[in-house]
């Protein structure tokens, strides 16, 4: 769909008149035809543009976006204000609770179920507001850059560096909804618990044994965060470790420093395949760089044919400590000894944590690990305290890092980690090889439920939803890594060819959080590049620049002039000009745009009606090419359904199989390949029954081969005529064949599953029985043909009495 249609379809009502005028906008971009249309030249040159057009086109954006920037800061603020009274009123009905029910003067006043409910529903206002607005800011958002694209490309004014600057001086698009989420979730608790909200320890995770964990990883597109998030909360709380301090985002952040071998990178190999006992070992803290508590872990892979659990184990230590644990100049004793004294730890605590020390540290030495990748994102981790039954954290501006000194750039050096970044995302000082910003947020859903237990009802609703994708064993780590290190590292993950599908999916049913006519799937992410429109088919092929990708880093506060191609000149006192200063963005890259849908913007109403102002012959002759091709259409569905053939079964509307086509609710299957000099590994999961199976097929084909040859060593024993000489070595040599060939293939089967190599011929053959079976007829037919050829099947009267004993034995072999 095009863009112009999904703005004026997905618009909210009581918000209509604030949006990007993007119809009004992408009229100004078109100038007066040199010459009026005619039928025989119905699309005439268009007047060049100038430098009153571009101040024109200018100002006219420079209005919308302080309209748009102007709206969404009212309408947040009435959201705070509208969240502080409710705050007030949830507080005052709680707080009346404590009014004894013997008291009689004041028994009135305790709140009823209908006041819990009216709260609830004012609640529920406040979050579709809260998921209104950030659909309005990301269709907006989208607006600006696809006009800008449009604006380049028509006018080869290029306004598109220089407007970054304006979006940043009234960035819109860039409010954080976390600290809403955090506080409606706390009320929200507060009222569907009727002011009996569940206690407990936010960091606990109750007891384990009596339950069976499942875990599943989600990808989650940038659209719809903000909209999962505020489903999920009114389900589950957010769990916030210490309530009594106002939320920050700080709070939510999270780094791990990943650990391997990079000339063997074993630990990457090892967590890819899934191995039994690999392990990956990192450092993690939470918060900013100040925080002096990290913390040391180690997961280690189970099989399930093991019977035993995966195994995530850790302990806390002080970062002064890091650098001489892991060289081994600290001894594990010393590092707990400060510990041991205070007192805090119970001595079977200190002593685990110092077996598990003692492991790591003799692992890093030995194996030679070094700080190879960083991982930074947010967290916002939705439980009931004290109750991991069910636990939910998405992370987001997820983020990986280059740690190494592989190249001989000197990132951490001789220490354990990077001091140059801290939490700053999205980081601008790093190269673009030393970071890959993951474009997704992650979902993780964990469920401790009874065996045979289903999991809620509304976990299914959301898993099975178009707000997620599944993404079974994706790691972060793994992902990093491939990402980072091309160079290295030749086996891939297998989600990796999807990195270049969108992941969106159309709305099947209605889900989530609901205003009336609102439906979107226009993305901040979109790619324009398949942006057409009659301006270049006016104006003949339009140059394309490098895409100088750019994001809102750009000035704050310098005087900017619009001059001549669009490039604004600044007041005097920065060595660089625009150019310079977004190439050295962060951001700029490869890429032109982020990724749009493909969007041609010229309607063919549009065409119509200009064809309809035009008159004569050209009019009629538009007009019936559109009816032609309707009727064409109509006419070729018609004869498909009348048309006796088979049906295709119709594929569901969700799943994760195939691609869907946004828009369309069709399917495609594109077949990946991966790039030259690497390869796919695709997840293969190996029981010791599988190698028990390659065995007994190898005996099923001893026991044929051994059958085989027991008949070739009867004939050649007994024969005494050409004709059996013959078929006794045509038997010898498809039992030695068939006896070297399943030895080969025993073997090979055997290396492949230790492996875990997905190859088909593993699994399935279907070329040896096919030999083997075309084998035993060809002998049979050449025994009976050569028996025929040279009478062997009648006998001689003067052999009758001296041979028949023999001839009768032939014949019973052979039979």
């Amino acid at each position: 769909m095009k863009f112009g249609e999904q703005l004026r379809s997905s618009m909210i009502k009581d918000y209509m008149w604030h949006y990007i005028a993007y119809e009004d906008l992408k009229n100004a971009l078109k100038t007066e035809y040199v010459t009026e249309p005619t039928p025989a030249n119905p699309k005439p040159a268009r007047r060049p543009w100038t430098e009153d057009d571009e101040k024109r086109f200018v100002s006219l954006l420079e209005s919308e976006l302080d309209k748009v920037f102007t709206f969404q800061r009212i309408k947040s603020e009435e959201i705070i204000r509208h969240i502080k009274a409710s705050e007030r009123e949830v507080n005052d009905v709680v707080g009346r609770l404590e009014i004894s029910p013997s008291d009689t003067r004041r028994a009135a006043d305790r709140p009823t179920d209908e006041d819990f409910l009216l709260l609830e529903a004012d609640l529920s206002d406040i979050i579709a507001d809260v998921h209104d607005l950030a659909k309005f800011t990301q269709l907006n958002y989208t607006g600006f850059q696809k006009i800008i694209k449009k604006h380049d490309k028509q006018t080869r004014w290029y306004l598109k560096p220089v407007f970054a600057a304006r979006l940043n001086a009234k960035p819109f698009f860039k409010d954080n909804y976390d600290a809403f989420v955090v506080k409606l979730s706390r009320l929200y608790d507060l009222v569907r618990t009727k002011g009996n909200p569940i206690q407990g320890d936010s960091a606990a995770g109750g007891g384990q044994q009596n339950f069976v964990r499942q875990t599943t990883k989600y990808w989650v597109h940038p659209d719809n965060i903000t909209e999962l998030k505020l489903i999920v909360l009114k389900h589950l709380p957010v769990l916030v470790f210490n309530p009594s301090k106002e939320f920050e985002e700080n709070d939510s952040a999270i780094s791990s420093i990943y650990y391997d071998n990079p000339e063997t990178w074993e630990l990457y190999q090892g967590r890819l395949k899934k191995t039994e006992g690999a392990e990956a070992i990192r450092l993690r803290w939470y918060g900013g760089m100040e925080n002096d508590q990290i913390f040391v872990e180690r997961k280690t892979h189970r099989e399930d044919w093991t019977g035993e659990k995966s195994v995530k184990a850790r302990f806390p230590m002080k970062e002064k400590h890091v650098n001489a644990y892991l060289s081994g100049q600290m001894s594990v004793k010393a590092v707990f000894e400060k510990m041991r004294k205070e007192g805090k730890k119970s001595e079977q605590q200190i002593a685990d944590w110092e077996a598990l020390a003692k492991e790591i540290q003799y692992r890093v030495i030995d194996r030679g690990l070094k700080p190879v990748c960083r991982t930074f994102y947010h967290r916002t981790a939705f439980q009931l305290p004290g109750d991991a039954r069910v636990r939910i954290s998405l992370d987001t501006e997820l983020s990986m890092i280059r740690e190494d000194n592989l190249d001989g750039t000197k990132r951490a050096g001789d220490n354990w980690r990077r001091m140059d970044i801290g939490i700053d995302w999205p980081f601008p000082q790093l190269p673009p090889g030393d970071i890959d910003r993951f474009p997704y947020a992650v979902l993780e859903v964990k469920l401790q439920t009874q065996a045979g237990q289903e999991p809620p009802q509304w976990i299914r609703d959301l898993t099975a939803s178009h707000l997620v994708e599944a993404v079974p064993k994706f790691s972060k780590f793994i992902h990093g890594c491939a990402t980072l290190f091309p160079d290295k590292i030749h086996l891939l993950p297998y989600w990796f060819p999807q990195m270049d599908v969108d992941i969106r999916k159309p709305v099947t049913h209605k889900y989530g959080i609901e205003r009336p006519i609102q439906s979107t799937s226009i993305s901040t992410t979109d790619d324009p590049d398949d942006d057409d429109d009659e301006s270049d088919e006016e104006n003949g092929p339009v140059a394309r620049t490098n895409g100088i990708r750019t994001d809102h880093g750009i000035n704050n506060g310098a005087v900017l002039n619009y001059g001549r191609n669009g490039l604004l000149q600044e007041a005097p006192g920065n060595e660089l000009d625009v150019e310079e200063r977004v190439g050295a963005d962060f951001l700029a890259g490869d890429e032109d745009y982020p990724i749009y849908d493909s969007d041609d913007e010229d309607d063919y109403s549009d065409i119509l009606e200009e064809a309809r102002r035009i008159g004569g012959i050209y009019y009629y002759r538009t007009l019936l090419s559109q009816y032609v091709r309707r009727t064409g259409h109509i006419t070729w569905e018609v004869l498909k359904t009348l048309v006796p053939r088979p049906i295709a079964t119709q594929m569901p509307d969700e799943g994760t199989q195939g691609i869907t086509i946004l828009g369309t609710g069709r399917r495609t299957v594109k077949r990946f390949i991966a790039p030259k000099g690497k390869r796919i590994h695709v997840p293969i999961r190996v029981e010791p029954k599988v190698y028990f199976a390659a065995e007994r097929t190898f005996l099923s084909w001893l026991e044929f081969s051994i059958l085989i040859g027991s008949i070739a060593a009867t004939l050649l024993n007994f024969s005494s005529d050409y004709v059996t000489f013959v078929s006794a070595w045509i038997f010898t040599i498809i039992a030695a064949l068939s006896l070297l060939y399943s030895a080969v293939l025993y073997m090979w089967r055997v290396d492949k599953i230790r492996k875990r190599r997905d190859v088909k011929r593993v699994y399935h053959e279907k070329f040896g029985p096919t030999f083997l079976c075309l084998g035993l007829l060809g002998a049979v037919l050449a025994n009976f043909i050569l028996r025929a050829k040279h009478g062997g099947l009648t006998v001689p009267e003067g052999q009758v009495g001296g041979e028949m004993g023999n001839s009768s034995l032939h014949h019973g072999l052979e039979l």
